[in-house]
C-alpha cells in the first residue's frame, strides 16, 4: 500500500461554482517533493491541512475533520472506464491517491501511517457537489457518483508529518466495528435508515453525521 500520487490545488475562477468569489481548489494536481501535513483547524476558518493546497469554500470544506482527502488510484481507473475518458491522479480534487487501499471500504476511525511520521484517521465520505460536477463537465455527475457509493474517504490529522508521492501506507489500527467510510456515505445519503447503525463509531465520525445519526434516533427510534 502506497501513496500514488499527492496532489495540491491553487485557486482559480470558474463559472460552476457557488463560492462568494467565483474560485476553487478543485484542480488538484500532483507535485514532487514532500508536503507538510497538519490539522488546520476548525472547520469555517481552518482550510486544507496540506501546506500549499487551496481550500476556498470554507462553508462546506476543509477544516480538522475533512483535512486530507484520499481516493483509490483503483477507483479512478473504474471510474475513468465507465466515463470513457483518463482520470489523472487528483481527477476528484483528491489530495492523496492512494495504489492497494481499499478507500471506501476503510473503517471510520481507522488510522493510517502514511509516510515516516504523519498519522491520519479516517472520519466520512466525501459529499459531492455542483463544483464537483463542474469540475468534471459529466451531466447528472452529482447523483451518478452519490448511486455509486464510492466516495473516498476525508480524514484528520492526528499525528502532523511530511509525506511524498510513493510513501508507503500502514494501517495502525482498524476499529472492531463495522461502519466503513461507503455505509457512512450511504446512510447520510441514500438509505437514512441506516443512520441509527452509525453510532458504535462514536466520535471518530465527522461531527455533523455524529449529530444527524443522533437527531435520526432522536426522532425515529434506532
Amino acid at each position: 500500500m502506497k501513496l500514488l500520487s499527492l496532489n495540491l490545488g491553487r485557486p482559480k475562477a470558474v463559472e460552476y461554482t457557488d463560492q462568494p468569489e467565483g474560485v476553487t481548489g478543485i484542480d488538484k494536481r500532483p507535485v514532487t517533493g514532500s508536503v507538510r501535513v497538519a490539522a488546520p483547524g476548525s472547520k469555517g476558518t481552518g482550510a486544507s491541512g496540506l501546506d500549499g493546497d487551496a481550500v476556498c469554500d470554507l462553508r462546506h470544506h476543509g477544516g480538522d475533520h475533512q483535512a486530507v482527502y484520499a481516493y483509490a488510484r483503483e477507483d479512478l481507473d473504474a471510474w475513468g472506464k465507465e466515463l470513457d475518458r483518463a482520470l489523472p491522479s487528483g481527477a476528484f480534487g483528491e489530495n492523496l491517491t492512494t495504489e492497494g487501499v481499499d478507500v471506501s471500504g476503510a473503517r471510520i476511525g481507522e488510522r493510517w501511517r502514511v509516510g515516516a511520521d504523519l498519522v491520519l484517521e479516517v472520519t466520512s465520505g466525501r459529499i459531492p457537489c455542483r463544483t464537483f460536477q463542474g469540475h468534471l463537465g459529466e451531466r447528472g455527475w452529482v447523483k451518478r457518483f452519490t448511486q455509486e457509493g464510492v466516495p473516498g474517504a476525508y480524514l484528520r490529522v492526528i499525528e502532523p508529518g511530511e509525506i511524498r508521492a510513493g510513501d508507503p501506507i500502514e494501517i495502525l489500527h482498524r476499529p472492531d466495528h463495522e461502519v466503513t467510510v461507503a455505509l457512512q456515505f450511504r446512510a447520510v445519503t441514500t438509505e437514512r435508515g441506516a443512520l441509527p447503525r452509525l453510532l458504535v463509531a462514536g466520535d471518530a465520525l465527522h461531527p455533523e453525521a455524529l449529530r444527524s445519526a443522533r437527531e435520526y434516533v432522536e426522532k425515529y427510534g434506532s
